[in-house]
């Protein structure tokens, strides 16, 4: 068969395989009916969510294939059905088990996570150790079969709501920052652990701050070996950057919505839309919202032939965070007063506070999942070979 005969067969291929993928939403699929438990079930028979999870651990284990998970991906977002349950427990801890766990490890919770029987939590930062995570001072200590655990965690997403956290924590006090570190998952229903919620600016409560006080876990709850935490934890960052792969679907939306926005509202007597300046910028803006979702599609295919995206995941991080920035800003400048004297929080969900709220949270994404800054130097350090930042000294 010709290289020719093949693309067009491939494409064929393809077509047929949406209108599948359409025909089983259809079906399966009605927003404001179908129990979304039901519904991934089936999704999963049918070889649509969890692809990269082995059909032992509740996944459907699929061979990877990038034009086929877009296409999934874009008509679940057509209909607005559920994909993989959100959360940091299919999105970083489910890779790292697969990569590092023991196998009655990922018997054990694989499973349950994918299908939303059990929450977590990540347990990394803490009060003084964010961007130079490698200082954290929470310590475990191995007294017959449990770890017992002493310290403090903060901004833990959902931590409230969990039911488990992984997380980091010194074992090896006496060893270098690195190698000192260990990997454990710990229960958090049981005394000596303490959850209070962090207000956040726009009202919502999504992290928590987490006090161990003597908690404990059983010794066999480490992922990989003790003081190998370090490596372990690589891994769930890594996944935790890949999980900005859904944000290029969310930032096509937002433009859609702030390009909906400028056509609705007045500026200076007229539609903000036929203002020039808002023109230009939103056309700038969809110019970065086509190279990050690009870019995306460039990471998704490096994860699916199971290659690290390293820089490549940095970079997105990056882009995800200007754009969500300049969402906000140009949604601030065509609203004008409306935008500052608006309510918000969690119930905004139409009007000017919707986009307060979009505005209030950007500002925190140059720090979450690792600070743009931080991440910049290792961009130009590892990636580009460019020499260390000088650190001043006093």
């Amino acid at each position: 068969m010709s290289s020719a005969s093949e693309h067009f067969a491939n494409v064929e291929a393809l077509s047929a395989f949406r209108q599948e993928v359409a025909d089983f939403l259809g079906a399966n699929w009605q927003p404001k009916t179908s129990d979304k438990g039901l519904f991934r079930q089936a999704a999963v028979e049918r070889g649509y969510l969890y692809r990269n999870v082995p059909k032992a651990y509740g996944g459907s284990e699929q061979a990877p294939d990038l034009a086929r998970a877009q296409i999934i991906q874009e008509e679940f977002n057509r209909v607005r059905a559920p994909m993989e349950v959100p959360g940091v427990g299919y999105g970083m801890l489910v890779p790292t088990l697969l990569g590092c766990a023991e196998p009655w490890q990922k018997e054990r919770f694989i499973a349950p996570t994918l299908s939303g029987e059990i929450r977590w939590a990540q347990g990394y930062s803490e009060p003084n150790s964010g961007s130079d995570l490698a200082s954290i001072r929470t310590r475990a200590r191995l007294e017959g079969d449990e770890w017992i655990i002493d310290g403090q965690k903060i901004w833990s997403s959902g931590a409230d709501k969990a039911h488990f956290m992984f997380m980091l924590v010194r074992t090896e006090p006496q060893a270098s920052k690195h190698a000192g570190i260990s990997y454990l998952l710990v229960d958090l229903r049981q005394p000596g652990i303490t959850i209070r919620p962090l207000r956040q600016i726009n009202g919502s409560e999504e992290f928590s701050e987490v006090f161990f006080d003597g908690a404990r876990t059983p010794a066999t709850w480490i992922v990989g070996a003790r003081g190998e935490g370090w490596k372990v934890s690589k891994t769930t960052l890594s996944a935790e950057r890949s999980g900005f792969m859904g944000a290029a679907e969310t930032s096509v939306t937002l433009h859609r919505k702030l390009v909906e926005l400028a056509q609705r509202c007045q500026l200076d007597g007229r539609p903000a839309i036929d203002d020039p300046r808002v023109r230009d910028r939103l056309i700038q803006l969809e110019g970065m919202v086509s190279a990050h979702f690009h870019n995306m599609q460039r990471q998704f295919a490096l994860r699916l032939a199971k290659q690290e995206p390293g820089n490549v995941a940095l970079m997105n991080k990056l882009i995800v965070t200007r754009i969500a920035a300049e969402v906000a800003d140009i949604a601030r400048d065509i609203l004008g007063n409306d935008f500052m004297l608006s309510p918000f929080g969690r119930e905004a969900e139409a009007g000017p506070e919707k986009w307060l709220n979009q505005y209030l949270g950007s500002l925190g994404m140059a720090i979450a999942g690792g600070t743009s800054n931080i991440q910049r130097n290792v961009i130009a350090e590892r990636g580009l070979g460019l020499p260390r930042d000088n650190v001043a000294t006093s």
